[in-house]
C-alpha cells in the first residue's frame, strides 16, 4: 500500500508542470473566448491543484493537527477575477493560491499557511492580512507585552532564513497608543502580519513538494501561532 501511494504521489507532483504551462498560457490568452476553448486543460489543472492541496494537508497535520478538518475545497480560490471595482478588467487570475488555514478554512481570520503558484512569481507565506483594525490593535499590545517571546521566534536563526523580515504595508510611524520611543516599534508597524519566503517554480514543480515545504512550515507554525492567540484568544 505504502509503495503504490508514493508512486501516485510522484505522479501527482510531476504533473505540476502542467498547472505552471496553463498559467503562462493564460497569462497571454486572458480573455473569455480562450478559456472557453481550453476549458478541458483547465480542469484538468485544478484536479491536480486539488490533488497536490490534499497533500499538503496531510502533510502539514504532522505539526498542526487541526488542519485534517479540511478538504482542498476549504483552501482553494476561485480563477475568475472580481473585475466590478477594478481598472483591470482580465476576467481570469494569472496564478493559483493555496491558503491552508486550520481549523476555519480561507475565509477565516486566523493565520495560515499559504502557497502562490505563479511563474517567475512562486512564494510560500504565512501569517494573515486584511484583519479589523481591532484585532491589528490586539496583535500589536500582544507583541509590545511579550516581546521577548516575539523576538524569540522572528529573530531566531532558523525563522530569519526562511523570512529576513516580517509584515507588510507598514505604517510610516508609531501606531496610536504605543510609545514612539520603543525601541521594537518596527514590529508594530505593520498592518499585515505575514511573511513571505520566495522560491523558484521548479521548487513548486518537485515531485516530493509537500516535504520541502515542511522546514518553512515549521517556521510559520511558530509565528502563526502567536498570532492565532491574539486573533482568537482561548477561552
Amino acid at each position: 500500500m505504502r509503495r503504490s501511494l508514493q508512486a501516485h504521489t510522484i505522479s501527482t507532483y510531476n504533473e505540476l508542470e502542467k498547472v505552471y504551462q496553463f498559467l503562462r498560457l493564460i497569462a497571454t490568452n486572458n480573455n473569455r473566448e480562450w478559456f472557453a476553448a481550453n476549458k478541458p486543460m483547465y480542469q484538468e489543472v485544478k484536479g491536480e491543484v486539488e490533488r497536490l492541496t490534499a497533500q499538503l494537508i496531510m502533510a502539514l497535520t504532522q505539526i498542526d493537527p487541526s488542519a485534517s478538518r479540511l478538504q482542498p475545497s476549504d483552501c482553494l480560490y476561485r480563477i475568475y477575477r472580481d473585475t466590478r471595482f477594478s481598472p483591470d478588467k482580465t476576467p481570469y487570475k494569472t496564478h493559483i493560491g493555496v491558503f491552508i488555514n486550520p481549523p476555519g478554512g480561507k475565509k477565516a481570520l486566523t493565520a495560515g499557511y499559504y502557497l502562490h503558484f505563479e511563474p517567475d512569481n512562486s512564494f510560500i507565506s504565512g501569517g494573515t492580512v486584511c484583519l479589523p483594525s481591532e484585532i491589528i490593535k490586539r496583535i500589536r499590545q500582544d507583541i509590545y507585552d511579550n516581546i521577548e517571546e516575539y523576538q524569540g521566534i522572528v529573530e531566531s536563526e532558523e525563522f530569519r532564513k526562511y523570512f529576513p523580515s516580517v509584515g507588510e504595508n507598514l505604517l510610516k510611524t508609531a501606531p496610536k497608543g504605543f510609545p514612539k520611543d520603543w525601541p521594537y516599534i518596527a514590529y508594530l508597524r505593520p498592518r499585515d502580519f505575514c511573511v513571505t519566503h520566495n522560491v523558484t517554480d521548479s521548487f513548486m514543480m518537485k515531485s516530493d513538494l509537500p516535504e520541502r515545504v515542511m522546514p518553512i512550515f515549521r517556521q510559520i507554525k511558530r509565528f502563526n501561532d502567536f498570532m492565532n492567540y491574539s486573533i482568537a484568544p482561548p477561552l
